[in-house]
């Protein structure tokens, strides 16, 4: 369709043509066609084909919704000359091609102030009569009231964009009773809120103030702080206020205009003990956080109910503007832990945040080898998530013990290997401070974790060095080639067998041979590869006096029994 539309002309003219024949079926159906297509390019997601006709079927300003106005998604498609098309998979409206809201963004002078019409239609429908509903009524009917969902979530940013008169004092209607209007229940469930924190029976404390906060529409929000009846204090169903909704959401207009009131508490915290700062600092948004700590009632390094800071949070989720910003205060303590023990640079080194980690290095004040409760350090967290780039930073720090362990016993290697990072396993073992061999509090080595956890690579990388010892044995005499064959990493197996100072009939502590694992957990390829071999005994029994046999029968391994009933002559012409 798009090459025979598009034959014989460029696509902008194309596209041009076509919004001429749109517009020149005259009367209603130019109406349709021009309006479908300014939904389709504007809205916040695409829409279904029952929410877009409802959206054309309301009237603006209309106290009334008419269903009698619905047009057929069928005429629609046909009014808009072939532009429009109903993608089936995902039961929406969509165009033809990309290009085509590529040509109609170029070209906002088809529709005028699209947002704004939006944003009234929006709040047309949800003033409506037949869409007004009791709050404690069951959940919303989306299918009587399909536009309801997006008018409820997404009015808003509509708004924020594009704030007509007339949407303005429709929003302000729809605040009259917020309270008890059902698309509080849409806009909060969307947020994963009312089903938990709420009594589904009373409407919650969530007013026109927290909801234009929450979307960031600095007229409206001006025009309720004015009313001497709004609590600008107020806490809704989830200990927010309107201050929280607009800092962790990065409006800073409206943080400015509700910083401008002077009964606000600016330090008030959610149910967590979060403040407005901490709120921001997490979400990244930098002039809100500025705008807060220019405040003399504030304190920077106010921790919420975890001992977790607005710099804690910020390290985490690598936010580098904000973490410079707290940094720029003598009032912040840049290795504040939380109440497990971490510091903020353990916390972006376990994220692989390079740059924060970088900036908070940069410090004096910031020990680089600070471990948390648990014993691990910034290095070791790094290591165990494989945040090479972090590792190597970190390694070039003087204070840094690449070999410090956890609580368990666990060294940065060791956790490296656990989790089959082997560009980490790499780095570190370049190092001459590192052994590579050393056991966990349970005996368990870097090489006994990489095969238990069936890591071929970090496996063979371990096994190149000459100080490791591939036969060792943890603490309940298990072998690497033991937990490898427990857990079924014929791989793996395959790989230690290849050494000549291995035992592969070497039992642990309870007489179970690497045989007797596999057998019993039903491994039948490593039973396979274990019966090829003239050194292993299929018939060994545990101190129990059980053979691999007697577990393969008992758990109902039949491919194992028939393995171990053929006998190892007959097993290794099979494979």
């Amino acid at each position: 369709m798009l090459a025979t539309t598009t034959e014989g002309l460029g696509l902008g003219d194309a596209y041009s043509a076509t919004i001429d024949r749109i517009k020149g079926q005259g009367g209603e159906k130019a109406r349709l066609g021009m309006a479908t297509l300014m939904w389709i390019s504007h809205s916040e997601r695409p829409l279904k084909p029952d929410e877009l006709c409802h959206a054309l079927a309301v009237e603006i300003g209309s106290p009334n919704f008419d269903a009698d106005n619905l047009p057929s998604i069928n005429l629609l498609i046909v009014c808009c000359q072939g532009l429009v098309a109903v993608e089936k998979e995902a039961s929406t409206v969509r165009f033809i091609h990309f290009t085509v809201q590529e040509f109609l963004r170029a070209h906002p002078e088809f529709f005028g102030p699209a947002h704004s019409t939006i944003a009234e239609t929006c709040l047309s429908y949800l003033n409506s009569e037949q869409v007004k509903a009791p709050w404690a009524r069951p959940d919303p009917d989306l299918q009587s009231t399909p536009f309801l969902e997006y008018s409820s979530l997404h009015w808003g940013a509509h708004a924020k964009r594009e704030l007509s008169n007339c949407a303005k004092l429709l929003a302000l209607k729809l605040f009259d009773d917020y309270q008890n209007h059902v698309s509080i229940k849409v806009l909060l469930g969307a947020k994963g809120v009312y089903r938990y924190h709420i009594d589904l029976d009373q409407p919650p404390p969530f007013s026109g103030l927290h909801c234009a906060s929450f979307f960031g529409i600095v007229e409206i929000v001006a025009c309720l702080v004015e009313a001497e009846d709004y609590d600008v204090n107020q806490e809704d169903c989830v200990g927010n206020t309107p201050l929280l909704w607009a800092a962790e959401n990065g409006h800073e207009g409206v943080v400015e205009v509700l910083l401008g009131r002077g009964d606000i508490n600016p330090k008030k915290s959610d149910a967590f003990g979060r403040t407005p700062l901490w709120r921001a600092s997490w979400n990244g948004h930098e002039g809100v956080v500025k705008t807060l700590i220019q405040r003399d009632d504030i304190d920077p390094d106010t921790s919420d109910f975890f001992d977790q800071t607005p710099l804690w949070c910020a390290a985490l989720n690598g936010q580098e503007g904000v973490v410079e910003i707290l940094l720029g205060r003598d009032d912040v303590d840049p290795d504040k832990p939380n109440d497990d023990g971490d510091t903020p640079l353990r916390c972006a080194s376990w994220n692989g945040e390079e740059g924060v980690v970088k900036i908070l290095l940069g410090r004096n004040d910031v020990h680089p080898d600070k471990p948390n409760d648990d014993g691990k350090t910034p290095l070791w967290g790094a290591a165990r998530n494989g945040q090479e780039g972090v590792v190597k930073i970190l390694l070039g720090r003087d204070e840094v013990n690449p070999e410090k362990p956890n609580s368990n016993g666990k060294t940065p290697l060791w956790a490296a290997a656990r989790h089959g990072h082997e560009g980490v396993v790499r780095i570190l073992l370049n190092r001459n401070d590192v052994n590579p061999d050393k056991p966990n509090g349970n005996g368990k080595t870097p090489l006994w974790a990489a095969a238990c956890n069936g890591h071929e690579e970090v496996v063979r990388i371990l096994l190149g060095r000459d100080d490791v010892d591939p036969d060792t044995l943890n603490n309940n005499g298990k072998t690497p080639l033991w937990a490898a064959a427990r857990h079924g990493h014929e791989r793996v197996v395959r790989i230690l067998l290849e050494r000549g100072d291995i035992d592969p009939d070497k039992p642990n502590c309870d007489g179970g041979t690497p045989l007797w694992a596999a057998a019993r957990n039903g491994h039948e390829g490593v039973v396979r590869t274990l019966l090829g071999r003239d050194d292993v005994n299929p018939h060994k029994p545990d101190k129990s006096g059980r053979t691999p046999f007697w577990y393969a029968s008992k758990h109902g391994h039949a491919g194992v029994i028939a393995l171990l009933q053929s006998g190892a002559s007959t097993t290794t012409s099979a494979a």
